[in-house]
């Protein structure tokens, strides 16, 4: 059965940090039904690459390289973006870095790249999309937020300040721009298995970690993100704005404590 209510054929989506992990997934999903797909990220080869792999016989992925810590290379990847397909449905902002460290070590070149790409990027992308759709009076925004939005892991403060951030700025922007007729939310995704994570989730006692505190008993991987983006940008979800849903397994559920039932 074929339901339109779910439907994203013909939306154009711009996905930053679309050449790997969750970003790919969701871009590489959004092709596969048919919407209009825009990837965008740092590094020339490897967006060209992820476009060609995803795009289908009828949805054709275009790469555009584009820095979101830079405003002006964001101003450029919006134009061309709205000047290929003549608007932006859904923004998916997804582009993300990460330093482990003690909080102590963190530098402030530490700081600021993790900021700059994650808060600061994401902000002025949000919002060079969002005039386009406050023009249009409408439009549809997806962050990605993280399990450390409101529960700081221990090693990655920098990248906890900056999802926290990340959480806010999807409350506000959602507040600001609902009466205009744009809708913004957040995917808070639980530990998931990607390229720049497969070392940590490699060794065994974080495996074992994993499956005594996940109540689904895995990690995560890229493509269990793709139907809460996919309900987010759907007309399924035309009355919810504001929110950050959590797919993580059930890890933000409760507690999982070590008792015999």
């Amino acid at each position: 059965m074929s339901d339109d209510l779910f439907s994203v054929r013909d939306r154009v989506t711009l996905v930053s940090g679309g050449s790997r992990g969750i970003g790919r997934a969701i871009a590489a999903g959004f092709a596969a039904r048919g919407a209009k797909v825009v990837i965008c990220g740092r590094d020339a080869d490897s967006l060209a690459a992820t476009a060609k792999e995803i795009s289908t016989a009828e949805a054709t992925v275009t790469p555009i390289v584009c820095d979101v810590a830079d405003n002006k290379a964001i101003d450029q990847l919006v134009a061309e973006t709205v000047k290929l397909h003549g608007r932006i449905d859904t923004l998916i902002n997804v582009a993300g870095v990460n330093r482990r460290k003690k909080c102590e070590e963190f530098t402030p070149e530490d700081y600021d790249f993790i900021l700059d790409i994650n808060l600061r990027g994401s902000f002025f992308l949000a919002q060079a999309v969002g005039k386009h759709m406050l023009a249009r009076g409408q439009g549809n925004q997806i962050n990605v937020a993280s399990l450390n939005t409101d529960r700081p892991l221990k090693g990655v403060l920098a990248y906890a300040l900056s999802k926290a951030g990340v959480g806010s700025m999807t409350r506000g922007m959602a507040v600001e721009w609902g009466p205009s007729g744009v809708r913004v939310n957040a995917i808070a995704p639980g530990f998931i298995l990607t390229d720049l994570t497969n070392k940590l989730w490699s060794l065994p006692h974080m495996q074992a970690w994993n499956e005594q505190n996940c109540p689904m008993g895995r990690l995560g991987v890229p493509d269990d993100m793709l139907g809460t983006a996919l309900f987010l940008a759907s007309d399924a979800s035309r009355f919810m704005t504001g929110q950050t849903l959590y797919v993580d397994g059930g890890v933000t559920a409760g507690v999982c404590w070590p008792i015999e039932l």
